[in-house]
């Protein structure tokens, strides 16, 4: 199929499958043990196409940041779903007769849905502030007490907790690496990467072309972390520090968004600019990063990213037919 590049796709690895979403949808595609493809797409609007005041620099970076965990979380979860049910006994389905015990239990299943997709959420949100915000200040107040250097320097104190900040960030997706099943969503970030490559070179979406494309890009989410954490550095140097160090901790979580914002359009700004040399330097690190959280895919990999990819294009084409 030819496609036209009109408009950036992004896209995130799941459990054994690629999310893949453009303006208007999602697709999340998933390979099953059979050997199918099996394919889940939903609507998707941005409010910040629904509102303009909300497309405003930096406000639209935290939102998108919001929507993007919200949509990962939904696709990881179908993804988890599709895994599990490979490992499922057959034998239950034929043990359940009659229309309201289904109902009543696919009500059930959708509460239990809600409420595991809520905990995912919190949960989430609650590990990362304690590895990338408690742990690194806990240990830079420790020595700050121990290094006068460091007490008497604001800069280096933040310098000091950034440069924990990375080094935990690093030690955590170095060890996730470790493990097969994450070495997996690893090589199917790689082929997503390496899709999305393939489409805005204009190049017939087969794996044959996926192949030979980069498994490192610019606006991956990679590169969007370790700039938080540059930045940050500098953001938190401009916020007075609390001699309490839970009053310190919250501030700095107050003014994540502001960091995440300022972060986005950087990342936005930069990816236009390929060819700058300072563009260029600014980059390198999270392009580094990617050499850990981005493996080389097999055919079969590039093939369930593709076809994600392949199924946002097909239905922002038919979105945008005349009825």
């Amino acid at each position: 199929m030819e496609h036209k590049i009109d408009f950036a796709v992004g896209g995130q690895a799941v459990i054994e499958g690629v999310m893949m979403r453009s303006p208007n949808f999602t697709a999340t595609a998933v390979r099953k043990k059979n050997g199918e493809i099996k394919i889940q797409d939903k609507p998707f609007k941005s409010i910040t196409a629904k509102y303009k005041l909300l497309k405003i620099p930096f406000v639209r970076g935290v939102i998108n940041l919001f929507e993007m965990m919200v949509v990962g979380m939904h696709s990881i979860n179908f993804s988890a779903q599709e895994y599990a049910e490979d490992f499922e006994d057959k034998v239950n389905g034929e043990a359940r007769e009659g229309g309201m015990d289904q109902k009543a239990e696919e009500k059930s299943s959708k509460i239990l849905d809600t409420l595991t997709f809520a905990f995912s959420i919190v949960f989430s949100l609650a590990l990362a502030i304690f590895l990338f915000k408690f742990i690194p200040l806990a240990i830079t107040e420790y020595l700050r007490g121990k290094f006068p250097y460091i007490a008497n320097h604001y800069i280096a104190f933040n310098a000091v907790d950034g440069v924990i900040r990375i080094a935990i960030f690093l030690l955590y997706i170095f060890t996730l690496s470790i493990f097969k099943s994450f070495r997996r969503i690893f090589e199917y970030h790689g082929a997503e990467h390496k899709s999305i490559f393939t489409y805005e070179k204009n190049l017939p979406l087969i794996p044959a072309n996926a192949k030979i494309q980069s498994r490192f890009h610019p606006r991956c989410g990679t590169s969007f972390i370790v700039i938080v954490f540059l930045i940050s550095i500098a953001i938190y140097t401009f916020v007075p520090r609390n001699p309490i160090f839970w009053m310190n901790l919250t501030q700095r979580i107050f003014v994540l968004p502001l960091i995440a914002g300022v972060g986005y359009e950087i990342l936005k700004w930069s990816a236009k600019r390929m060819d700058n040399s300072f563009v260029k330097i600014l980059i390198a690190p999270g392009l580094w990063t990617q050499r850990i959280t981005t493996k080389e895919p097999d055919d079969a990999q590039l093939e369930v990213a593709l076809n994600a990819l392949q199924k946002t294009l097909e239905l922002e084409e038919h979105s945008y037919s005349p009825a």
